[in-house]
């Protein structure tokens, strides 16, 4: 098939593109920049942006699927970029897929979309959209998935992957900075009490949109649906921040800080950037506090079931990819 990869020079992007062209199909990305080393893969590549409603209708057209993976993450920022990203984009995909009779779309979600803050243990998809967001993905993420269910029907068929914590070689955002951090000896514990979390291995998080791509049609008993994927073994946060430092020959993180201090300074911090207009995401805030000091992981049973997922790479194999992925990097 002829798969369009919105985002497909981003992390997860990447590696849903070298698995399509692992297995034969044809491809082409469609980001904000260039990817010169797609190219030479034998990608399309197209230079775009999302919120462009004739760009991304003419990445489209004659393609066959389209893996909707580009989106503004993190926590830090005004609404107006996460709106025309997450949402204003999600629409410019979905009107050019009907325009092009493009029948399948995979979205790329997140299980933050029914996450409003507290411990979230073993919830399945089931789990409504809450009353209020902590961050504007989230609540931007939560519009578009909803867009992408309301458009499944006679014409597209649609369906969410709810990835969590994804991590592996070739990440450029928060690895570096998790590394960075626990080098100047800023990484502590968030609370001195476990607290359990779903994490997920880039190759999985790949896969996971593979095999939901090969089983939706219009009328699917996967249309329509979104699912939750991760590792399907939580962990204690600070146990995997720590395996994850260690990769790059760091010890484990030994210092902590209440969660009450850890929320007050995201406070704090907060009030600072925004008063003097900083641009740069906070080195804390009160969501990132939340996240660290409490349990969030997901009931996999529908992706087992109706995908037939099943993580084929575990933690542990994870971390020996990673740490000899850093050691070929540092020996670049």
């Amino acid at each position: 098939m002829k798969a369009l990869v919105t985002g497909g020079g981003g992390f997860l992007g990447k590696a849903i593109v070298s698995q399509l062209l692992a297995r034969g199909d044809e491809v082409r990305s469609f980001s904000r920049g260039d990817y010169p080393e797609l190219r030479e893969l034998g990608v399309d590549v197209v230079q775009g942006d999302i919120s462009n409603a004739l760009a991304v209708a003419s990445a489209a057209k004659g393609c066959d699927i389209v893996f909707h993976v580009a989106a503004k993450t993190g926590i830090w920022g005004p609404y107006k970029g996460y709106f025309s990203t997450n949402v204003v984009g999600t629409e410019n995909v979905i009107a050019a897929c009907k325009q092009h009779k493009i029948t399948r779309l995979v979205y790329t979600s997140t299980p933050s979309v029914v996450h409003s803050g507290g411990d979230v243990e073993g919830i399945n998809e089931s789990a409504p959209y809450p009353d209020h967001f902590d961050t504007h993905y989230a609540k931007t993420k939560a519009l578009a998935e909803q867009m992408v269910f309301s458009a499944n029907g006679d014409d597209l068929a649609t369906v969410a992957i709810r990835p969590h914590l994804v991590w592996g070689p070739g990440d450029p955002n928060f690895l570096p900075r998790f590394i960075a951090r626990a080098k100047a000896g800023r990484l502590r514990k968030v609370g001195k009490k476990p607290h359990l979390v779903d994490c997920l291995y880039i190759d999985n998080a790949a896969e996971a949109h593979l095999l939901a791509a090969d089983r939706l049609s219009i009328g699917s008993a996967i249309a329509g649906k979104a699912y939750f994927i991760s590792q399907g073994e939580p962990i204690d946060i600070a146990e995997l921040m720590s395996r994850i430092i260690g990769t790059a020959g760091l010890p484990p993180i030994d210092r902590s800080i209440p969660p009450a201090a850890a929320y007050a300074a995201g406070w704090l911090l907060e009030m600072l950037y925004t008063a003097l207009r900083i641009r740069k995401e906070p080195p804390m805030t009160r969501f990132l506090a939340r996240q660290l000091s409490t349990a969030h992981w997901f009931d996999i049973t529908a992706a087992r079931r109706d995908l037939d997922y099943h993580p084929a790479v575990s933690i542990e194999e994870g971390l020996k990819r990673l740490e000899e992925w850093l050691r070929d990097q540092s020996s670049i």
